[in-house]
């Protein structure tokens, strides 16, 4: 099985770093995009949002050590499940740095809209 190493980065960090640039990006007007494909795309962004917020009570439940018993390696188990989740690398440290990179990335969206209809006008406006 491979697993990606983020290049040696946290994951969660290059994350991040993907959404800060993409927001950068529309931003410097490096890209656009127009209002069908904006609101797609936010409606994505959205939905995945919303999934993420719902769940938040659910996914507390790995924070917390499982019942498996008072063996020993049941206790190696608890400890390993809960570091698992929680680490650096964990899936709920991911999916919180994935949650605040929906914010970055609805940015982005936003300002390519932006773009695509200032380019539009001044598009329209040589036209005319």
């Amino acid at each position: 099985m491979y697993i990606d190493d983020a290049g040696g980065a946290a994951i969660g960090s290059t994350i991040g770093k993907s959404m800060s640039d993409f927001a950068s990006g529309a931003a410097s007007g490096a890209f656009a995009v127009n209002e069908a494909g904006g609101d797609a795309l936010l409606a994505a962004i959205r939905d995945m949002a919303e999934w993420v917020d719902g769940e938040q009570a659910s996914l507390h439940l790995l924070n917390q050590d499982a019942m498996l018993g008072g063996s020993n390696g049941a206790g190696v188990m608890k400890s390993h499940l809960k570091q698992v989740a929680t680490d650096q690398q964990g899936f709920l440290t991911q999916l919180k740095a994935f949650r605040e990179s929906l914010v970055k990335a609805e940015e982005g969206i936003r300002q390519a809209m932006a773009n695509y209809q200032n380019t539009d006008s001044l598009s329209a406006k040589k036209l005319s």
